[in-house]
Parts: structure tokens; sequence; C-alpha cells
């Protein structure tokens, strides 16, 4: 059974830098076929794919996100790390890890979401 589980700050100031970690238990990183991403839904809004990283760790990011994001892994820990600098309240979201298909980019494990909100 593969489990995904999110841990990380709840509250971020803005102009920081947001960090997330995707703990992964039943699976490993370097099995093909599969990638690990980082989604987000805003309030009120639909969800928002941020960046994934690759069997072979190869890094991957949404054009509107890509000049502030930065997604790596630790093989020995089985874990995947999202950094997002220069945060603003716009960055506030619930915010999910997930595995992707590399055929369809579709998500077939999803983390339960941690809540992340931007304000002073």
């Amino acid at each position: 059974q593969v489990q995904l589980q999110e841990a990380g700050p709840g509250l971020v100031k803005p102009s920081q830098t947001l960090s997330l970690t995707c703990t992964v238990s039943g699976a490993s990183f370097t099995t093909y076929f599969y990638y690990w991403s980082w989604i987000r839904q805003p309030p009120g809004k639909g969800l928002e794919y941020i960046g994934y990283i690759t069997y072979s760790g190869n890094s991957y990011y949404s054009p509107s996100l890509k000049s502030r994001a930065s997604i790596s892994r630790d093989t020995s820990k089985n874990q995947f790390t999202l950094q997002l600098s220069s945060v603003t309240p716009e960055d506030t979201a619930v915010y999910y890890c997930a595995r992707l298909d590399s055929n369809w980019f579709e998500a077939d494990y999803w983390g339960h979401g941690t809540q992340v909100t931007v304000s002073s």
C-alpha cells in the first residue's frame, strides 16, 4: 500500500521560503514509470499543479511557478521536498503531494494535504 504524508509549517510570513516534505511509504522513488508531484488548491479555487520530480531525479515545474519553486528528493529517507520562495498571500493553499503515472500524468496516490497560510 502506497502512502504519502505531507509535513511543514502551517503559517509562513510573506517574502519567506515555504518548505514542505512528503514522506513516502510502500514505494520507491526510483521505480520506472512514476513521478512524484506537488499540487495545491487555493481557497475557493481548483487544483493547481506545481511540479514533479522523475524517477531519475529530474525536476519540472509549472511555468507560472518555475522561478520560485524547487523540488528535490532524499532517497535514503524516501522523502521529497518542495521549496517555494518569496511567498505572498496568494500562495495560501492546501498543498498535496501525489504520485503520477508518467504516461497520463494522472495521480493514483495522494497525501491528505496540509494547509499553508501566508500572513504576517
